[in-house]
């Protein structure tokens, strides 16, 4: 019984350090050192980074009931606050190389914990693309949707103002909706400094 019981706790012992290893594998946990300079590409990079590390922390820890709460009848709930914050990491990630974004017309069903991954993921992709650009390859980039036989296409503008700052207010909308839902987001969490208290 002894033997038993020693193996169940190591084995308990043994999916948690899984877990905390795959955790600690994400991206963002802390914001990368700063660049060296203040160049265009890498002001960019440093807003996705600093988006970056807002989502970890704001999607860390949340629980089942936490996923389906919505502030109201109508209004989207965290999970479906961080599925549309996914699908435009995407569209950050494929601008720099001015490639279109076309919504599947089966997407997956993803878990939250697989969506979490894919939008830190891009984001980190994203902020290594455009890290040291200059001014003359950022007017190369394009923000493109394409549906159908249609194809819209932006200048990066669009993308600062637009997915990458819609982003960062969907965020907040996560810390708010999960405090609201009883789970407020680790209050030792520092944004200024890109850094979490342990």
């Amino acid at each position: 019984m002894k033997k038993l019981l020693y193996f169940l706790i190591l084995f308990i012992f043994m999916i948690n350090h899984n877990i905390e290893a795959q955790e600690s594998m994400l991206p963002y946990r802390e914001i990368p050192e700063y660049p060296s300079d203040f160049s265009p590409g890498n002001l960019i990079s440093r807003m996705i980074d600093g988006l970056g590390y807002r989502f970890y922390w704001a999607t860390e820890g949340l629980t089942d009931d936490d996923l389906t709460y919505r502030a109201s009848e109508n209004g989207r709930s965290i999970f479906e606050t961080v599925e549309h914050i996914n699908v435009m990491s995407n569209n950050i990630l494929l601008a720099p190389d001015a490639k279109p974004f076309e919504k599947p017309k089966n997407p997956p069903q993803l878990s939250f914990e697989e969506l979490r991954t894919l939008t830190l993921k891009n984001l980190k992709a994203a902020s290594k693309k455009v890290l040291g650009a200059t001014e003359k390859d950022i007017e190369n980039y394009k923000v493109i949707f394409k549906q159908g036989g249609k194809t819209s296409e932006f200048p990066y503008w669009n993308m600062i103002n637009g997915m990458i700052t819609d982003c960062i207010h969907h965020t907040g909308q996560v810390v708010l909706m999960r405090r609201v839902s009883g789970n407020p987001q680790n209050p030792n969490v520092n944004v200024f400094l890109g850094k979490t208290r342990e």
